[in-house]
């Protein structure tokens, strides 16, 4: 473990000193800029700005100062939006799925298959074939893949692929014999082996089954690590994202974030939560919080998963799935354990952030929450639900009450409107994706896109959140259009709302004097255009504390 001593040498690292008073002061005029300053949606025309802060927006009509000292940039017309902070991301996995096979959007088993051998026969030297994004409910069939289908065109080498939501994974029988997986290998709690009517492993496995495959996978090198960090936080901030609440920091993570950080090499800001599945889990919450003093890394919230995902009906339901009689899904943790974690994190000053998809898991985590906080004196501390997808109409108020943050992903709603309806029924759909009704009972909302589940395009999300239709306007007039958000709404979730979430708010997430100069420039007027095109926005700049990086 070499934590501490990274932390120490960056705090005391000259690094992390911030700007000097002798910075000099910028301005971009010629802008549609729109910020979601405490709520209120506040058009500018120029923003002025020193080193890493912001110094003062200006309207339509307002004189800008005359001074010689002043470096004028012309915007040129494009709209201005703060950075764009995504709420729930994998930036490893993003990384790395990056290097693999590309799944997303293949309309059969063996279209999947297809793109597995394109992808090794211009990758002949890996020993294991991976790959993510595969989706069995765009398929004809809607039915698992099977080990039988890879085997043929990979008899001997080991292919390891990932569904769409990362709850399910499938392998060949190459994977399976090289971790000796037969019919006699039992399922372990919280995950499940599919099997053929005769017993025999399918090659789909769910949850925590995922396990007994890919620890045989050989674990990336730091070397490794650091590098496909730095590509995937380069290219998020194309996309526009300045911040990204990652989901899921184990300890080798860590090290490597820690290692880019002193190095100065953190092209975007990351608010990390310390993966509860961690061998090094107690040992992180001992040592506490990691809080670097320009804010590019903070380590202060934990990742747990109360259950699975709504696709492989791994979402804990408190009734039986409607498509699927007598499975009401997975809850990952024995009775009490989960109490456990999160008291451990909450007494250790961590903010506790809970995967929550279907309605009992979603019940059972604000259950926890109610006593623990209390319990623990940690209201402060804004712990969050990761998704909330699915919950009991009577839970909604919950989430303010207990002051607790909704962290969702609208891109959801809009990639399961093909089969949420089938899984839950015309009665539980009604407290699904409800982003409307959390927000009328006072809840905050961090928006996020799970990806590389979903596109990290956050455009995308913005897109969904207003319309609650696919890119192709699908269906008309949006799905379940009661309960999507104002334009307004959406960009402050995906601003204000994210950086509240992280204990952030005092320092991005708006613009305005004292702020963080982190901010984009894009293509298009969001706020001029018809909502069914905000998905097409351009991001043309990205600037993070007054420098820019795209």
């Amino acid at each position: 473990m070499i934590v501490n001593k990274v932390v120490k040498a960056l705090i005391t690292s000259g690094l992390f000193l911030s700007f000097t008073s002798y910075a000099q002061t910028s301005l971009i005029s010629n802008v549609s800029g729109y910020s979601v300053n405490d709520g209120v949606l506040t058009p500018f025309s120029a923003i002025a700005f020193e080193g890493d802060k912001v110094l003062k927006l200006y309207g339509k009509d307002e004189p800008l100062p005359k001074k010689e000292s002043i470096v004028y940039i012309d915007g040129e017309g494009q709209t201005m939006l703060p950075g764009l902070i995504d709420a729930h991301g994998h930036v490893l996995s993003y990384g790395l799925s990056l290097m693999r096979a590309q799944l997303r959007g293949a309309e059969s088993e063996s279209e999947a298959v297809k793109r597995v051998k394109l992808f090794r026969d211009a990758q002949p030297e890996l020993n294991w074939v991976q790959g993510r994004g595969w989706n069995q409910v765009l398929w004809p069939s809607k039915s698992f893949p099977s080990a039988k289908s890879l085997d043929k065109i990979f008899p001997d080498t080991p292919v390891w692929l990932i569904r769409i939501d990362g709850h399910a994974g499938w392998a060949n029988s190459a994977a399976m014999t090289l971790s000796n997986i037969n019919a006699q290998t039992q399922s372990p709690e919280g995950g499940e082996i599919i099997r053929d009517a005769s017993g025999q492993p399918t090659g789909v496995f769910i949850d925590k089954a995922m396990s007994l495959i890919s620890q045989n996978i050989p674990s990336l090198t730091q070397t490794e690590q650091r590098a496909v960090l730095k590509l995937s936080m380069k290219e998020l901030s194309k996309l526009g994202l300045t911040s990204v609440h990652d989901a899921g920091v184990g300890n080798d993570t860590l090290e490597a974030y820690l290692s880019l950080a002193k190095a100065d090499e953190m092209p975007i800001r990351i608010y990390g939560m310390l993966d509860a599945d961690d061998r090094h889990f107690s040992e992180l919450m001992k040592q506490g919080p990691i809080r670097l003093p320009e804010h590019k890394l903070d380590i202060a919230s934990v990742k747990i998963s109360a259950d699975g995902a709504l696709g492989s009906r791994g979402a804990a339901l408190i009734e039986d799935y409607s498509d699927q009689e007598g499975n009401n899904g997975l809850l990952l943790y024995p009775e009490g354990e989960m109490a456990k974690v999160m008291k451990l994190a909450m007494e250790s000053g961590f903010q506790v952030n809970t995967h929550a998809i279907g309605d009992q898991a979603n019940k059972l985590v604000l259950d926890n929450y109610q006593d623990l906080i209390k319990e623990t004196n940690t209201g402060e501390l804004r712990h969050r639900v990761e998704h909330a997808q699915v919950l009991r109409l009577e839970d909604i108020p919950r989430f303010a009450k207990l002051n607790v943050i909704a962290s969702m992903q609208a891109t959801h709603a809009t990639s399961d409107k093909n089969m949420a309806l089938d899984r839950l029924g015309s009665e539980r759909i009604k407290g699904a994706y409800a982003w409307r009704r959390l927000l009328e009972s006072g809840a905050v909302i961090a928006a996020g896109s799970d990806f590389p589940i979903e596109s990290a395009n956050p455009f995308f999300g913005l897109h969904a959140s207003v319309t609650r239709q696919d890119q192709q306007n699908r269906p008309e007039n949006g799905w379940y259009s009661s309960q999507s958000m104002t334009l307004t709404q959406a960009l402050n979730s995906f601003t204000q709302g994210a950086a509240y979430a992280a204990h952030q708010e005092s320092l991005i997430g708006q613009l305005k004097p004292g702020m963080k100069a982190d901010f984009i420039l894009v293509d298009q007027d969001i706020f001029a255009i018809p909502a069914s095109e905000l998905w097409q926005t351009q991001v043309n700049q990205t600037w993070i504390d007054g420098k820019r990086i795209y």
